[in-house]
């Protein structure tokens, strides 16, 4: 079964080799955004005959055929996710490197706003966030938690998922 964006490749002109599908493939069912050298180790397990050589021209294909998009997500490497992918945002956990992804209406509204106040109309919005979780005082000296929905976090209001990248 074609993969999303092995589907996306064909319909870009470009040749599917064996490893283009396999690099296609792995990119598709990967939860994370992943930098080269994991996708290298996960397209490793399903085929060692790839090399990271033939995955980093791939990637680079694959980038420059608009099919996927580099991220900087706080980290030295580049990582990747599917172009195209709905607008959303990233929280980066500077220390664990944990990636949320969640959607924000309310922000998303105003961003389209400010565009077109300047005259633009936004095409596509990636707004990433980095931060360090809020240590929590012991709980002996701590309060009771509210169960109230204002108690939950953004990104649980709003759908965030986490990711590792």
């Amino acid at each position: 079964m074609e993969s999303r964006i092995e589907r996306q490749c064909v319909a870009n002109g470009l040749k599917m080799t064996h490893p283009r599908r396999v690099i296609a493939q792995v990119l598709s069912d990967v939860t994370d955004h992943p930098d080269v050298d994991e996708l290298h180790r996960l397209v490793h397990q399903i085929d060692p005959r790839i090399s990271l050589a033939t995955v980093y021209r791939t990637v680079r294909l694959f980038e420059q055929s608009g099919i996927l998009e580099r991220r900087n997500l706080g980290s030295r490497r580049a990582r990747y996710e599917p172009s195209g992918d709905r607008d959303h945002f990233h929280l980066v956990d500077r220390e664990t490197g944990m990636v949320i992804e969640f959607d924000e209406p309310e922000t998303e509204a105003l961003m389209r706003r400010l565009a077109a106040r300047h005259g633009y109309e936004l095409i596509s919005l990636k707004i990433e966030l980095f931060g360090r979780r809020i240590k929590s005082e012991p709980t002996a000296s701590k309060p009771p938690a509210s169960k109230s929905p204002a108690s939950k976090s953004p990104a649980s209001k709003s759908g965030g998922r986490p990711r590792h990248a």
